[in-house]
């Protein structure tokens, strides 16, 4: 545990890139599989998450955020993007696949099928896309914390314009919405905020025992 908390105390969010730096397959993967096994509720995981390299799309990215420099100069950007207005077929998808994994038959899953629609059908389309939307955070959480397991530098933006974003991927043809993003690679040197002290609230400021 104290490695954990020596990796969450290292970890920050970087501001510059070293261009030149690249992550690995293999650490890439890791991160990959860190972001695919991270909770979700029901595990149900309603978003995509898109990983972009490419050089052109990440400038049109740039000034979508705001000329952040983070967009071009690490060296992948994951893109959390939620599910807009889910519905039953996400569902259904979902209980075919734990079927095949558990090797349950599908009708086995039908009250937790139907559990799983009632709530989301008595969701406004605005209620679930914020429901969505929430799901994304949990994912970036993991990521941010397997990247600091990693020694890679990872930072959540949300300093974006997602209607940019999502006309730029497609993602309106998708049913798909840009909720956050996170920047990953490796701190520059000359990156100053890597010299700062973390600031958080302390245990008594923060947490209440009732």
């Amino acid at each position: 545990m104290s490695t954990l908390l020596d990796n969450l105390n290292w970890r920050y969010a970087t501001k510059k890139f070293d261009a030149t730096k690249k992550i690995s397959s293999q650490d890439l993967n890791t991160l990959k599989e860190a972001v695919r096994l991270s909770a979700s509720s029901y595990g149900l995981q309603p978003y995509k998450v898109i990983i972009v390299e490419n050089p052109e799309i990440r400038e049109k990215l740039k000034a979508a955020a705001y000329g952040q420099t983070q967009i071009t100069d690490a060296s992948q950007i994951f893109i959390f993007a939620n599910d807009l207005n889910l519905g039953a077929d996400s569902v259904d998808a979902y209980i075919n696949t734990i079927s095949e994994t558990r090797g349950v038959p599908a009708d086995a899953l039908g009250g937790f099928s139907d559990m799983m629609k009632g709530t989301i059908s008595n969701l406004s389309v605005e209620a679930k896309n914020i429901w969505t939307a929430k799901q994304t955070y949990i994912a970036l959480g993991t990521l941010l914390t397997a990247a600091s397991e990693l020694k890679i530098d990872a930072t959540p933006m949300e300093g974006f314009n997602a209607a940019a974003f999502n006309e730029i991927l497609g993602f309106d043809k998708l049913g798909l919405n840009t909720s956050v993003i996170a920047t990953v690679g490796y701190r520059h040197d000359e990156d100053e905020t890597q010299h700062y002290k973390k600031v958080r609230k302390s245990h008594e400021n923060l947490f209440i025992t009732i």
